[in-house]
C-alpha cells in the first residue's frame, strides 16, 4: 500500500472566507489503501443536494462563495476535495493516481453518502472525473452544469495544453497558488493565493497535483481514453437537463470548444440556453461566483417546476 500524508488541520485555520465545518468519508482503493475524503456540507440537510466538483490544482476553497450563496437560497451544498488535493488525503506515489482510480474513489464517496436527486456542477478535472462517475451512477443525478470542462478522447494536444504539460512535468513542485492566480481574471489577494497553497506544506504533498496533467486523455494512447469513450456512449443517451456555462477567457476548455461538443452530442443539452460569461477565466468560480449561484439556482428551480 502507498504512503499517505494528511495535511495538518492547522494549515486550514484563518483562511479568508473559509470557515466551514469539515466532513470526512473513508474509501478504500483497489490496492487496499484506506483513504479519507474531505467535503463541505452546508445548507438544509433535507434539501436536494448541489454537488460542486473542482479540478487541478485547486480544492473546495474555490467554491467558498458559491457554497454560501447556494445555501442561502435553500440548497444543500456539498463541495468535495478530490483525492490528493485540499483537505483530502495525499498518497505520495504519483503512480497511485490514475483516471480510473479517481473515478472509483469518487464513486465510493458518492455511494457512501447516499446522495440522490443531485444537481452536479463540475469544472476542469471535476467534470472529467464526475462525468465518468455519472456514467456509473446516473440514477442519482437529476441535472448537470458543466463549466470549463470536457471529456477528451485522444483528439490530440493543443499548443496551450502542450505548454502546460511541458511546464508541469519539468517541475518537482508546483506553485499552486500562483497557478490559480494565473487562471483568474480578477485580482486575487495574497491571502487568497496562500489559501490555495495551504494544503501543501511541502512538495511531498503534491503527487496528485503533479500527476494530473499526465492523466488528461488527450493523446490517443492515454490509458484514460477507453473509459472516456465509454462515458461518451452513455452521455449520448443522457436526456436529463445538461447545461454548459463557460468563461470566454478560459484557454483550457473554451478556446478548444469543449462546450460545443457537449452541447452537440448530449440530448439533454438540446434546447437549453447555454451560457458564456464574458471575461471569466479558467477558474470561473473565482471570477463569477454570484453569477454561477444565480445560474444554478434558476436551473434547479426551473427544471423542478
Amino acid at each position: 500500500m502507498v504512503e499517505v500524508l494528511r495535511t495538518p488541520d492547522e494549515c486550514f485555520v484563518g483562511l479568508p472566507d473559509y470557515d466551514f465545518e469539515p466532513h470526512h468519508t473513508a474509501v478504500t482503493a483497489d490496492d487496499g489503501t484506506v483513504l479519507r475524503f474531505h467535503h463541505i456540507d452546508e445548507g438544509p440537510g433535507d434539501a436536494a443536494p448541489v454537488l460542486l466538483m473542482h479540478g487541478n490544482p485547486s480544492w473546495s476553497y474555490l467554491h467558498r462563495h458559491m457554497v454560501r450563496g447556494l445555501a442561502a437560497r435553500g440548497h444543500r451544498v456539498l463541495a468535495l476535495d478530490l483525492m490528493g488535493l485540499g483537505r483530502s488525503d495525499k498518497p505520495t506515489d504519483r503512480r497511485f493516481f490514475t483516471l480510473a482510480r479517481h473515478v472509483d474513489l469518487v464513486t465510493q464517496w458518492l455511494v457512501a453518502n447516499d446522495l440522490s436527486d443531485i444537481t452536479l456542477y463540475c469544472q476542469d478535472w471535476g467534470g472529467t472525473i464526475a462525468l465518468n462517475v455519472l456514467a456509473r451512477e446516473g440514477d442519482r443525478f437529476s441535472r448537470v452544469v458543466a463549466s470549463n470542462t470536457g471529456l477528451p478522447v485522444g483528439e490530440g494536444v493543443n499548443a496551450f495544453m502542450q505548454q502546460w504539460l511541458d511546464f508541469s512535468q519539468a517541475a518537482d513542485e508546483l506553485p499552486i497558488g500562483a497557478l490559480v492566480r494565473g487562471g483568474v481574471t480578477r485580482p486575487l489577494s495574497d491571502a487568497e493565493v496562500a489559501a490555495y497553497d495551504a494544503p501543501f506544506p511541502d512538495k511531498r504533498y503534491q503527487a496528485s497535483a503533479l500527476e494530473f496533467p499526465l492523466l488528461i486523455p488527450v493523446q490517443p494512447d492515454n490509458p484514460g481514453v477507453p473509459q472516456c469513450r465509454e462515458t461518451w456512449t452513455y452521455l449520448e443517451q443522457w436526456t436529463k437537463p445538461f447545461l454548459t456555462v463557460f468563461g470566454t477567457a478560459d484557454m483550457v476548455a473554451y478556446k478548444p470548444g469543449a462546450h460545443r461538443k457537449l452541447q452537440r452530442l448530449i440530448p439533454g443539452a438540446q434546447g437549453l440556453d447555454h451560457i458564456e460569461i464574458e471575461g471569466a477565466n479558467h477558474f470561473i468560480q473565482e471570477d463569477a461566483p454570484e453569477r454561477l449561484v444565480e445560474i444554478i439556482d434558476t436551473f434547479v428551480r426551473t427544471d423542478a417546476s
